[in-house]
């Protein structure tokens, strides 16, 4: 059914209409009639592609929300005479994402709009692994260690990869973990090179930077990556000993938000060897090495192939990890970037590598083991004789010492046979060589990727708004929460078939600061004169108060 608007007044929620030309422009219809499939029925793939998207904004968490929100209001905003039932829904979804090769070319398509469109960000690209924890009972999912919990738990790892800011542009998901080193190397690099124009042919020159944290400090793949016109950004895994102080210089530093700060920095190059460099390669690379000291006088050790950013630069961009970790803690608060979209598993390729348990059993047990043994040898250095122990106690001491010593090497004999026997065990077996017992299935993923792009598409589009709002708040912090605001409050809808508009006149906010901010958003989403899709309505933004002199008698 095409979309037809009539006359209505205080449409709850109406307020999210504000966000539609953002999410056209991010792309949310772009691709989708040529890559997505729905079998023709009463409501068309926008309508439902617009209503997924206006789910999200208005922070509706999950499908089941639906059973408590009004159809027909609803339906008012989309102009249809009501939304899908829950069960309606989520059959649509099913048949959508059904049809993985269609929103895999949908999703790859918005990928490289979003790269070629916003060439700083594209740039520098921020890559980080998001364990997402599964409580459930259908299936026994390896552990992997969780961060923010600093705890090992069941649950798959996305791979996010996003810009400076934070805006995602995919994510890749893995139910077995092969480590950040292979997905770089194997799904995120080509997929990269695949969108982004060739980088010129200057020998210094890179197409873009990686930037990731200590998980894929390789040598090895730097020089890899180098190869490829690829930049790599990471922390050193072993910095060695602390530079002179005296070797440091203040620097200003303009931070990715534009803050502007002083850091003591000090750069070096670094001849970082390769263990097992490829035929007719050098047996290592060198690196920029900056390290950025802090009062308190620890050394922050940063590592690049970069060879032609500032200094000032690669630090500031090193720090601005944190803001695909803000991005996940939003994401997770606002958009239950966590939660299952569909319920069941499905067997896992029997050829799929994976690491051997039997492999990390042992490494557990050895990291164990050099643990007590750690403990043991500071105890037996602690027990000194220094000439002020009584004569009495002297017998005791010596037991003591003996025992220690009869422990530490009672440990040095476990931990050699420990390595012995993890130096004869594989580190990856095929999923068909696992014992029975310790197989397990990987949970359903066809709707969780369809879902993932409408909430990138969502985030990004509430991220232009705050833009725009940024521009007259005086605590820019405060544009997220009236945005979150706005999607939630109530509006009068105005059809005009005659200047062909449709009028969102919004209703007042809590205070006249956030009042004066959303006029400021409404004549800015006027003048992109959005056309409301499926019909020849171009919408206008006002505020009721338009509609009523300030001066007038109440």
């Amino acid at each position: 059914m095409e979309p037809h608007f009539e006359p209505a007044a205080d449409v709850p929620a109406a307020g999210v209409l504000c966000a539609l030309p953002a999410l056209l422009a991010c792309g949310l219809l772009r691709h989708s009639a040529a890559q997505l499939q729905l079998p023709r029925g009463y409501y068309s793939l926008p309508s439902l592609l617009i209503l997924l998207a206006f789910m999200a904004l208005a922070r509706l968490r999950s499908v089941e929300r639906l059973r408590y929100c009004a159809p027909g209001e609803w339906g008012n905003v989309l102009g249809l005479d009501r939304i899908p039932e829950v069960r309606t829904l989520r059959d649509k979804i099913a048949v959508l994402a059904a049809n993985s090769a269609g929103v895999q070319n949908w999703s790859s398509g918005l990928t490289t709009q979003w790269l070629l469109e916003d060439p700083t960000s594209a740039g520098t690209l921020y890559v980080d692994g998001h364990v997402r924890v599964y409580h459930g009972q259908l299936t026994e999912l390896p552990r992997r260690y969780v961060a923010r919990q600093r705890l090992c738990l069941r649950g798959t790892t996305d791979y996010w990869i996003n810009g400076l800011g934070g805006q995602p542009f995919f994510v890749v998901t893995r139910e077995i973990d092969p480590g950040l080193l292979q997905v770089l190397e194997q799904e995120i690099v080509p997929r990269v090179e695949s969108a982004l124009p060739a980088a010129a042919a200057a020998d210094d020159a890179h197409r873009f930077l990686l930037v990731f944290d200590r998980a894929g400090y390789s040598p090895a793949f730097f020089a890899r990556m180098w190869r490829r016109q690829v930049a790599c950004l990471s922390y050193h895994k072993f910095p060695g000993e602390d530079w002179p102080a005296e070797q440091f210089t203040a620097t200003a530093v303009v931070l990715p938000a534009g803050e502007q700060v002083d850091w003591e920095l000090c750069e070096r190059g670094s001849w970082l060897p390769v263990s097992t460099p490829e035929p007719g390669q050098p047996r290592g690379i060198w690196l920029r090495e900056i390290r950025k000291r802090n009062p308190d006088g620890h050394q922050v050790s940063i590592l690049s192939s970069d060879r032609l950013t500032p200094a000032p630069r690669l630090a500031a961009m090193m720090v601005g990890r944190w803001a695909q970790e803000n991005f996940f803690r939003y994401m997770m608060e606002h958009f239950a970037l966590d939660r299952m979209i569909t319920h069941g598993t499905e067997p896992i390729p029997e050829t799929i590598r994976l690491p051997n348990p039997a492999r990390r059993k042992l490494d557990s047990q050895i990291r164990s083991k050099n643990s007590l043994l750690t403990r043991r040898l500071a105890e037996f250095g602690a027990l000194s004789y220094d000439g002020t122990i009584a004569p009495a106690q002297i017998e005791r001491f010596e037991q003591k010492k003996a025992l220690l010593q009869e422990q530490i090497t009672t440990l040095r004999d476990h931990l050699a046979a420990l390595k012995q026997r993890r130096a004869n065990v594989p580190t990856h077996v095929l999923y068909k060589d696992l014992p029975p017992e310790q197989r397990f299935e990987r949970l359903r993923a066809d709707s969780k990727h369809f879902i993932d792009t409408i909430k990138m598409i969502a985030y990004r589009a509430e991220t232009a708004m705050a833009n725009v709002l940024r521009d007259v708040l005086a605590r820019t912090d405060d544009a997220r929460e009236l945005l979150c605001a706005l999607y939630t409050n109530d509006a009068d809808l105005i059809p005009d078939e005659h200047t062909q508009t449709l009028t969102v006149r919004l209703h007042h906010l809590a205070n006249h600061m956030s009042t004066a901010a959303l006029q400021h958003l409404c004549d800015h989403l006027t003048a992109t004169e959005t056309v409301f899709p499926g019909t020849n309505l171009r919408l206008v933004y006002t505020l009721v108060s338009s509609q009523s002199p300030r001066d007038q008698e109440v």
